[in-house]
């Protein structure tokens, strides 16, 4: 038999075909979920039971454990899941996605989907045109469904024919009676593989099509289907390469929990593949070594009873694992405030948890600014030379940090593809550039503050202990609007309204205008001398011009700024 290059361009043209349908039905049944997923990860991973839960019907829905554990990486990196709750959801992760080997060893070989493909296509490609954004997700959900099935069809067709010709694997003989080492042999190309192809659903089927066809027998699939439970860890890990400690951990806690797996199958191997054997034979009358045919399912149960058990055996035991990892990746120094801490370059594999790392992003960019206010308050207070230095270049490092914070979110959420959002939370993206363009204008404003205040403390003069008086007043509805500001960060930005953001900025900007009276009839009676009167109206100018920046923070929470921008291009 000849299977040369063009052949063998077929073979990996038929695998991408079915990583492509599977790809499409996960990122349109995310879309579908929305901004859902996020309210359904925090109530459903309130317990590692829960959240096993969680991590199994996501995995199902989204038919990638790799898929699941990167969106693990991602919450955890933003902060909205725990290591804890983390690791619940990836071991049920484990176990959903054993849901795969089932729907290719009953429907994708046994039933022929892939002939009803096409009609199934033209029912979902209408769905495509539809002018609301959730039946148009719908539509590539059904489409995806349709191309991962033709893909596993064209798998099946383009493998070579290894009954009629045995010999063309002949070699693998040499490695499948060593014992342990067989088995170890195989486990490690089963990582290899899942390395490879990047996700352990398409390394099964694979390995499932290999043992149908006779290409090898059932030991040395689920050998290397253990191997594929390590190769998936990968993905996640190399996710958190650049990501921040606590996603660094979880991957890690993926990892550790894979590999025990794998070594205490490996240590009763044979009972666990006979135990298998035995249920088979009793069940459906067959056996997965004597019968080809029924290796499929007899991999199937051995994949799910594998992760079940594994679950079982290590929830109860999710603190150590958390604590183990802990020590295994420490926080480092740089690690601290002045970081990035959330967002990372590369976890953008699911728009909705990008969305999630850079709204916890901005949440620490509201604190920031806010302690600033602090120390421009501090300025003022401080009349000694060496306590106002420090103040100073305090304030000139945070505005540095603001700039930087600015630059570094606005480019993340510049990766986010557009296409992959829906129109709430495209909205929702276009709010956050607004709101970190405001939360920087606020940073410079008060480092504007502190350069005025320097050059009033060149003068030998100071401010009246009335005017500190006003000027505290008036800070001190500023911090009432920025924990305000910061209060609407923290929250569901859907629950968000406006009111009370709106009042008190109304109420700086009358507070600003009596002190303008105040200051204009002081001038008249001439108690200021002239560095006075620019710079202290220049103090209560500036900070109500923050007071504008503060409510523009919560309008782009809200979204209001975003949907105005959407009806003026209407327009």
């Amino acid at each position: 038999m000849k299977f040369g290059i063009f052949d063998a361009l077929t073979l990996l043209g038929s695998l991408g075909f079915f990583i492509y349908g599977m790809k499409i039905m996960s990122e349109g049944i995310q879309k579908v979920a929305g901004a859902r997923m996020r309210q359904i990860l925090k109530v459903m991973t309130s317990n590692r039971f829960s959240g096993a839960l969680t991590g199994f019907l996501l995995t199902g829905l989204v038919q990638s454990s790799s898929a699941t554990t990167v969106m693990v990486v991602s919450f955890v990196n933003a902060g909205l899941l725990s290591l804890i709750e983390s690791i619940g959801v990836i071991m049920g992760a484990n176990i959903g996605t054993t849901i795969t080997a089932w729907i290719i060893s009953i429907l994708g070989l046994k039933v022929k989907i892939a002939a009803a493909a096409l009609p199934i296509i033209a029912f979902g490609f209408p769905l495509l045109f539809s002018s609301k954004n959730k039946i148009k997700s719908w539509g590539e959900v059904v489409i995806g469904f349709a191309l991962l099935f033709m893909g596993l069809e064209a798998l099946k067709s383009s493998v070579p024919d290894l009954k009629s010709n045995p010999e063309i694997l002949s070699f693998l003989s040499n490695y499948t009676d060593l014992g342990i080492i067989s088995t170890l042999i195989f486990v490690v190309i089963g990582t290899i593989l899942t390395v490879i192809v990047q996700s352990s659903s398409a390394t099964m089927a694979i390995t499932i099509l290999m043992a149908n066809q006779g290409w090898i027998s059932f030991d040395i699939a689920a050998a290397m289907v253990l191997g594929e439970n390590i190769g998936t860890t990968i993905t996640a890990n190399l996710a958190a390469l650049v990501a921040n400690v606590h996603a660094k951990r979880a991957a890690r806690a993926h990892f550790i929990f894979n590999i025990f797996g794998v070594i205490w199958v490996l240590l009763v191997f044979s009972l666990f593949l006979k135990g298998i054997d035995s249920y088979m034979e009793s069940s459906y009358g067959t056996s997965p070594y004597n019968d080809q045919e029924a290796i499929p399912i007899g991999l199937s149960i051995f994949h799910t009873t594998f992760n079940i058990i594994n679950t079982l055996l290590l929830i109860g035991f999710v603190k150590f694992i958390a604590s183990v990892v802990i020590k295994m990746v420490k926080m480092k120094e740089d690690d601290g405030e002045f970081r990035l801490e959330y967002i990372s370059s590369n976890i953008l594999e699911t728009p909705e948890a990008s969305l999630v790392e850079a709204s916890k992003e901005i949440m620490k960019f509201g604190e920031i600014t806010s302690r600033m206010s602090g120390f421009v308050q501090s300025l003022i207070i401080n009349q000694k030379v060496k306590n106002r230095s420090k103040l100073l270049k305090k304030i000139k490092k945070y505005e540095e940090i603001t700039d930087r914070l600015e630059l570094e979110i606005v480019t993340y959420l510049s990766k986010i593809p557009h296409s992959k959002l829906g129109v709430e939370s495209s909205i929702r993206l276009r709010g956050m550039l607004s709101i970190v363009n405001d939360l920087e204008r606020i940073g410079d404003l008060f480092f504007q503050m502190s350069l005025a205040i320097d050059h009033k403390s060149e003068d030998k003069g100071w401010f009246s202990q009335k005017q500190i008086d006003n000027l505290k007043g008036m800070f001190a509805l500023l911090d009432r609007a920025m924990e305000q500001m910061n209060n609407n960060l923290s929250m569901d930005y859907e629950k968000v309204e406006l009111t009370q953001s709106v009042a008190l900025e109304k109420e700086i900007n009358l507070y600003r205008d009596k002190l303008r009276k105040k200051h204009l009839k002081s001038l008249e009676k001439g108690e200021y001398d002239f560095h006075t009167s620019l710079i202290y109206p220049e103090l209560y100018g500036l900070a109500e011009r923050v007071g504008d920046h503060i409510i523009n923070v919560s309008e782009g929470i809200t979204g209001a700024l975003a949907k105005d921008e959407e009806d003026m291009e209407l327009i």
